[in-house]
């Protein structure tokens, strides 16, 4: 009897501080139902369990459920509240986040962000195995944004996983495309009677990995590729790459050469006609390739507007001349702060005012009106992030769509425990110097 009471003490008193953490004190009642588990025990709570009557096969089986059951609810609690697995499916990050690299992402480094669709199958983000596009979650039950007391909060340069912001509308045929973008491209009829397109909650919109590099109240520049924040230099990141191109003297360069300097096969693009090469590069990558015999010359690529009528960046409108390499200046929104509303600041924040505060925004001849009163100034309800990636040339980013909200933060970037060359085979294909690497 005195192990039934330490057992119940034990697990009571961290039941209570999680409550507490939560800040749901009404499952304090359930403090009831722990110590009817270990003392009083009379409710049989975990009725799949075996019985000591059962014997043989049904006993196996029971044991199997219940051995699942304990798995899958500790597993679920570990992945929304402490950490998650993530694998790096793109080279947007590279090299500081490599293809195949797995790696942990922090839940509790922000506070972890409480489901705003709790009806969900376990473990399964937004699709249910082995289908298309059918939903693993219904809306049946629909929560606010709300998010616990983590470590911190976004810093510069930290490297955040977050929910993709263009991800509330998606074409299930082309889940790798932004919605929005082929309606741009394409036209919104066209698409809407072409494929079958999906609305998706904040939480189930797919995840994506970026650095952020500037936070709420920051006014970001980019000039000829290089970042400026608040007026200040900080393209500080050790691995950062872009795209160069290089020419040779008439020889390709030796494929094995390039796999000793580390650039991967899929981003080698090579114009035999010219003998032009165009590789995404970090500064000690550069040096490496000048030091080549059959180098002639090397320029870095500068992204220039081929199109003023469509403009290709962030915020898609021929007021803003900009492109991926000069860029800005933007200032990112921060809660409580306000803005001064007209024709050149509606189409940065437009979509921040309608879709992530979830305003009606109208423009009529008189002026702009929200929530059908006329408005010359809109205040921020969140603080809000820009995040690019280290690949500069290689990155659908922020400066493709914009700000990431405070609430599409899922946790940052903690560790990678593995790390697999998809260029090569087992075992060789093993980055050794990559496992348990701590992101920074």
């Amino acid at each position: 009897m005195k192990k039934h009471w330490i057992k119940f003490a034990i697990t009571a008193a961290l039941y209570a501080l999680f409550v507490v953490w939560t800040g749901s004190y009404g499952w304090l009642l359930g403090i009831i139902v722990i110590f009817d588990i270990y003392v009083s025990k009379k409710v049989r709570w975990a009725f799949w369990k075996p019985k000591k009557t059962d014997k043989g096969a049904k006993k196996k089986t029971l044991e199997w459920v219940d051995a699942l059951i304990f798995a899958v609810v500790a597993a679920t609690l570990i992945r929304v509240f402490f950490v998650e697995a993530y694998t790096i499916p793109t080279s947007s990050m590279e090299k500081t986040l490599m293809v195949g690299d797995y790696l942990f992402v922090s839940k509790i480094g922000y506070g972890p962000k409480l489901p705003n669709t709790p009806l969900s199958v376990p473990l399964v983000h937004n699709t249910l195995p082995f289908t298309q596009y059918t939903p693993s979650y219904v809306e049946w039950i629909k929560r606010p944004y709300r998010r616990l007391k983590g470590f911190g909060q976004v810093q510069r340069n930290d490297i955040v996983v977050f929910n993709f912001p263009e991800g509330d509308t998606v074409v299930a045929e082309r889940q790798n495309e932004s919605y929005y973008a082929l309606v741009r491209q394409h036209g919104r009829d066209k698409i809407q009677q072409h494929y079958t397109i999906l609305a998706r909650p904040v939480d189930k919109c797919e995840n994506y990995i970026k650095r952020c590099v500037a936070i709420a109240g920051d006014t970001l520049q980019i000039i000829d590729g290089q970042r400026f924040v608040n007026g200040v230099m900080r393209d500080s990141a050790p691995n950062m790459q872009k795209n160069y191109f290089i020419k040779t003297q008439g020889t390709p360069i030796n494929p094995r050469v390039l796999d000793k300097i580390g650039i991967p096969r899929a981003d080698r693009m090579y114009d035999s006609q010219f003998s032009v090469y165009e590789l995404p590069l970090t500064n000690s990558q550069v040096a490496d390739i000048q030091a080549l015999s059959n180098i002639d010359t090397m320029v870095v690529r500068n992204n220039i507007q081929l199109n003023p009528r469509a403009p290709r960046v962030f915020p898609q409108t021929a007021s803003y001349q900009w492109t991926e390499d000069t860029y800005g200046p933007i200032w990112i929104p921060r809660k409580g702060d306000s803005i001064v509303l007209d024709s050149l600041t509606l189409p940065l924040y437009r979509r921040v005012i309608a879709q992530y505060e979830h305003n009606q925004l109208e423009e009529r001849e008189d002026g702009i009106y929200i929530n059908g009163s006329k408005a010359s100034s809109y205040t921020f309800k969140m603080n809000y992030y820009w995040m690019m990636g280290d690949n500069r040339h290689n990155s659908l980013d922020a400066r493709f769509w914009g700000f990431v909200p405070e609430d599409h933060i899922v946790g940052r970037a903690s560790m990678v425990w593995m790390s697999l060359d998809p260029d090569k085979k087992f075992p060789s294909n093993i980055r050794w110097r990559r496992l348990f690497r701590v992101m920074k």
